[in-house]
């Protein structure tokens, strides 16, 4: 099993950033690799057990994932992947973002645990950990920044 966690301060407050996470349909208002995203059978994308169906814009390559909780409390929420392109299985993952109340900024955290199927595990993990953790944070730091 592997294990890949990054951290980031966002320059915007944490209920922003929040807001903006939470919508589990909303990965291509913030992350650059997201062409298209859809909630399967119409259902709300804050609804634990929602799948997202969406897609990536460099190759097309489609990606399954189920909401397992939500919680505007902690700022957090855990998914897992169902379907992925990517050589990964038993895939789980969450997010979190928590006040910096001296600056009004955000610390972000975003971690998974999975089997690598195919090719180097820590090829597979640092390209995840980098080239979608580190980028999506840049990302909602770029659009949300005070």
């Amino acid at each position: 099993m592997i294990k890949v966690y990054r951290s980031a301060i966002i320059d915007a407050a944490a209920d922003k950033v929040w807001k903006l996470v939470r919508d589990f349909n909303g990965l291509p208002k913030w992350h650059p690799a997201i062409a298209t995203s859809e909630i399967e059978g119409g259902l709300p994308a804050d609804r634990v057990g929602c799948v997202r169906r969406f897609t990536r814009k460099s190759d097309g390559g489609l990606l399954r994932e189920k909401l397992l909780s939500l919680a505007d409390d902690t700022r957090s929420l855990t998914y897992n992947i169902l379907v992925s392109p990517m050589p990964v299985a038993n895939y789980m993952a969450g997010m979190r973002f928590t006040p910096i109340t001296m600056s009004g900024e955000t610390f972000a955290e975003w971690w998974a645990v999975f089997d690598v199927t195919s090719g180097p595990p820590q090829v597979t993990a640092d390209d995840i950990g980098d080239n979608v953790f580190v980028v999506g944070f840049a990302s909602i730091g770029k659009l949300l920044a005070h």
